[in-house]
């Protein structure tokens, strides 16, 4: 427990050091927000605020795994680091080039979304094949609470984990809207799935929990209410790609559904209204997704970040104790 203690630490001051160097030199090159014309009036405010601030937690990540590959000797223990620190950064960089043609390209579309989904999947389908042959983990996955391990055909097993981190990546995506809620939500998430990898001797798994929620907890500083800076597509893909990569390797994709109730409650809720707006030429609810709605029910976006943070704790907190 120590050393991921003590990875944490690193991994937050250096990310702390670099928003203090990074985020100047986006406000210099005009990386700025760009605000839905019909969102919430309150978010106009938040134009030109930096964006693509994801790649502070890259980069932190990226040092501090690198000090960790370089004292660790152990091949065994490198190994599942490096696998799923490459799968959600290579999800961070397809983010970072939405980004990039949003802010510094000037195209408002972004990355074409077949091609974003394209890079998406591509990412995943590696990911998964990587783990099944050169790794071996197999393709059973364990069910929570009765903690029974269903073996899979390998059919059902690939298309089952592509599909679970395409969900991920995307709900934490939708989940990024309000000032540090989705860097709020994800650092507990990560924590809860580090704790679980400690508690099931997953021990390099659980270090590299410890480097991305110290990454995440410098990026937090900047980007609290008022936000000094967003993390853009390049931070919320990283951290959809973290969750689920990390509970994949450790046959726990289904825990998501307990411990990630809030970017599937967003994810949710922007489905429910294009299905209900298309049938009914109605809102189902006041915006989607779901952190929108309160906002306009007159929550400050505060409010929002401590409410379903709090709620983010609480599944955590059952998920590890079922564990």
């Amino acid at each position: 427990m120590i050393r991921q203690i003590i990875y944490l630490l690193l991994a937050f001051i250096l990310s702390a050091v670099l928003g203090k160097i990074i985020i100047p030199i986006l406000k210099k090159l005009k990386v700025g927000q760009s605000e839905r014309l019909d969102g919430p009036r309150a978010h106009l405010k938040k134009q030109g605020t930096p964006t693509m601030g994801g790649i502070i937690m890259i980069i932190s990540m990226i040092i501090i795994i690198g000090i960790y590959v370089i004292l660790t000797k152990d091949i065994e223990n490198i190994r599942p680091v490096l696998a799923i620190a490459v799968a959600s950064i290579g999800f961070g960089i397809v983010g970072f080039i939405d980004d990039f043609k949003k802010v510094v390209l000037k195209n408002t579309e972004g990355l074409n979304p077949k091609l974003k989904m394209l890079g998406l999947l591509v990412i995943s389908t590696i990911y998964t094949f990587y783990l099944i042959k050169y790794v071996g983990i197999g393709t059973d996955i364990v069910i929570p609470i009765i903690n029974y391990n269903l073996n899979l055909p390998i059919l059902l097993y690939i298309p089952f984990t592509i599909l679970v981190m395409l969900s991920s990546t995307n709900a934490v995506n939708l989940t990024d809207g309000v000032d540090g809620l989705a860097g709020s939500v994800c650092a507990i998430m990560i924590t809860a799935i580090s704790i679980i990898a400690i508690k099931l001797g997953y021990e390099s798994i659980s270090i590299f929990g410890s480097i991305v929620v110290g990454a995440c907890l410098g990026f937090l500083i900047y980007n609290f209410y008022k936000a000094k800076v967003i993390m853009g597509d390049t931070g919320s893909l990283l951290l959809g790609g973290v969750i689920a990569s990390m509970t994949i390797y450790m046959k726990l994709p289904l825990i998501l559904l307990i411990i990630a109730i809030i970017p599937i409650l967003e994810t949710i809720s922007d489905i429910l209204q294009v299905i209900h707006f298309r049938r009914t030429g109605k809102r189902l609810f006041r915006m989607a997704p779901l952190h929108h709605h309160f906002e306009l029910s007159g929550w400050r976006e505060n409010k929002v970040v401590a409410v379903f943070s709090l709620i983010t704790l609480i599944a955590s907190t059952i998920a590890i104790v079922i564990i």
